[in-house]
């Protein structure tokens, strides 16, 4: 889901499970709460995170540095306004991880500020623990906010046009989804930033952190 070292996603396994597993129950919660119980049936309202990864997304991501969580199934016919709702519920898992940043920063804020560190490694260690947490969350957050299929924010295009075609709404997703393939291949071979998501991200992260005076 976004371009790392496997050294570095070792380094931040713990962020990117915590991460996903967030985004996740976030699909699954607001399904419920529209009138969805499919994910609660499938045991998706859970903070386990073995019950969202997917294996092969998982074991891709280790390896070529991006992949993909267990997608939460939805029944559109619960829903009492399925494309309002099913665009809530896309939207409700990158904002989650946008969420979740805003509080680990102001939480950081917290613990610098009350708890003092006698040991500058410690302190390091502390600030580098909530900076990998705050940065994969933002990732996530933005990357799935993208309007490409399969991605979270292609949901607003894609029930736009099943209303109008449904013929449409297909070709949409599966040339995006295609699209997106080659886009994640072709940085990882050329080393060239095409979609500049890390830039977007550490704009984020940086005017989070302005937020609370500590960038």
């Amino acid at each position: 889901m976004f371009s790392l070292s496997l050294s570095e996603i070792l380094k931040i396994l713990p962020a990117i499970l915590i991460g996903l597993t967030i985004h996740e129950l976030a699909h699954a919660f607001i399904a419920l709460k529209l009138g969805d119980d499919t994910p609660k049936q499938l045991g998706r309202i859970t903070i386990n995170p073995i019950k969202h990864i997917d294996l092969i997304g998982f074991l891709l991501l280790l390896v070529a540095g991006f992949g993909w969580a267990k997608p939460v199934i939805i029944n559109k016919e619960k829903l009492k306004k399925p494309v309002r709702d099913d665009i809530l519920i896309a939207l409700s898992g990158p904002l989650s991880n946008l969420l979740f940043a805003i509080v680990l920063v102001i939480l950081l804020k917290a613990v610098l500020t009350l708890i003092p560190f006698h040991s500058e490694s410690t302190f390091n260690l502390v600030v580098s623990v909530f900076l990998a947490f705050i940065s994969i969350n933002v990732s996530l957050g933005l990357f799935n906010l993208l309007p490409i299929p399969p991605l979270d924010g292609s949901h607003i295009i894609l029930n736009i046009l099943s209303l109008k075609s449904i013929a449409s709404a297909r070709i949409y997703f599966r040339s995006g989804s295609y699209a997106l393939l080659a886009i994640i291949v072709l940085e990882r071979i050329t080393k060239i930033d095409i979609l500049p998501l890390g830039r977007a991200v550490n704009s984020v992260v940086l005017f989070l952190l302005g937020l609370v005076a500590l960038s």
